[in-house]
């Protein structure tokens, strides 16, 4: 880690249009993923599901890539859920930061994984694989999530059991939140998959669909769009799967300025 990634946010100033934050703590997962929280500052708003660019102040010319807010629009703190890449531009200093370093933010959040873009339902789909959690994870501690549906289904498919470790932690402690508690443990299902390693389910969670498996171990009737609502994050073959089981069944991609039936976020891939 350069002397300038570990610049205290005393120390350093930010560009225009930019946010120079503390790092408050780090905890890492595997070797390949990891989440860290920094203090936000008094005038940034958002809505839960929303992204922002993140960077670090270790060049003239930082590098900033697109990062989901995992914490909720009224947590006094911003949440972030990071894999590791060795060679990463950004993510190969990124895993290196400790408390008290400065991580830079962009001032606009923005994203269509946000309630607002979806019309009523009954039930809301969060369909995830690796660190496409990270959006539901502000969802899911969001109260309005919980005034708007009946039922909130979290899936989570990841390659290994270790991966799952931060989805697992993420529903403990929204089950046990003093605001939103009550609601998640009358609502809140968890599904989390493995793709490669022995698990209680394994396969994709679009296989799982397609075969009835993931109905029948949650006792749900098959999607509709009377009824269902979906949010869709993590890799490009989720999102194309996914995109096109739901238009077949009738689903009509929402957006913040046409809400619909279903939500897709595309600025972490291709």
């Amino acid at each position: 880690m350069d002397q300038l990634t570990q610049t205290r946010r005393s120390e350093f100033a930010a560009p225009p249009g930019v946010f120079a934050e503390t790092v408050t703590a780090v905890a890492h997962f595997t070797d390949r993923l990891f989440k860290f929280r920094i203090t936000r500052p008094k005038s940034f708003r958002f809505r839960s599901g929303e992204f922002v660019m993140i960077g670090l102040p270790n060049s003239e010319r930082p590098i900033f890539r697109a990062y989901s807010i995992a914490s909720p629009s009224w947590d006094e703190e911003l949440e972030f859920y990071s894999i590791k890449v060795s060679d990463g531009p950004l993510t190969k200093h990124l895993q290196k930061i400790r408390p008290g370093d400065t991580v830079l933010m962009r001032r606009k959040p923005t994203g269509t994984l946000v309630n607002d873009a979806l019309l009523p339902g009954r039930r809301l789909h969060l369909f995830s694989t690796g660190t496409g959690i990270a959006p539901f994870a502000s969802i899911i501690r969001d109260p309005e999530t919980y005034e708007k549906f009946e039922q909130v289904v979290l899936t989570h498919t990841c390659r290994l059991v270790a991966e799952l470790k931060y989805g697992q932690e993420l529903v403990a402690a929204t089950l046990d939140d003093p605001l939103v508690g009550e609601e998640a443990q009358a609502a809140l299902v968890h599904y989390p998959t493995t793709t490669r390693e022995s698990s209680d389910q394994m396969g994709r969670i679009t296989d799982l669909i397609n075969s009835g498996r993931f109905f029948q171990d949650l006792d749900l009737p098959a999607l509709s769009k009377e009824r269902d609502r979906c949010m869709i994050c993590g890799s490009m073959g989720l999102l194309k799967e996914m995109k096109a089981m739901l238009e077949s069944a009738g689903f009509t991609e929402g957006s913040n300025s046409a809400p619909a039936d279903f939500v897709v976020e595309r600025a972490f891939v291709g």
